[in-house]
């Protein structure tokens, strides 16, 4: 698994509940370290593109109704919390992926 891939995970908030979300962590890490970061998905849509962005199902991504990725809920998980790969994003949305985490952590005003 790497950025940007789509899996099917349970994060302990979600009370057991699985759901797509997004790898957003470096793949520089990926063999090891025993966590993940990601980025749940929710087909519970709100206005807030700067830090939802909507996400179309389509065969690359797997996904099966619009989405969207809450880049405010961003969180680490263990690889065993991880059921599958679904799909990916494509370079484009990752773009905006990454925009919307240095908007939301505050990123590009670091001194």
């Amino acid at each position: 698994m790497q950025r940007g891939d789509i899996v099917v995970c349970v994060s302990s908030d979600d009370y057991g509940k699985p759901r797509p979300a997004v790898i957003v962590q470096t793949d520089l890490f990926n063999k090891t370290h025993a966590t993940l970061t990601i980025c749940p998905f929710t087909t519970h849509l709100i206005e807030a593109s700067l830090f939802r962005l909507l996400i179309s199902p389509t065969k690359q991504n797997g996904l099966k109704e619009a989405s969207q990725i809450m880049v405010d809920k961003i969180t680490s998980i263990k690889r065993d919390k991880i059921h599958q790969k679904t799909g990916t994003l494509t370079a484009d949305q990752i773009q905006k992926l990454d925009d919307a985490i240095l908007l939301w952590l505050d990123l590009n005003n670091m001194n």
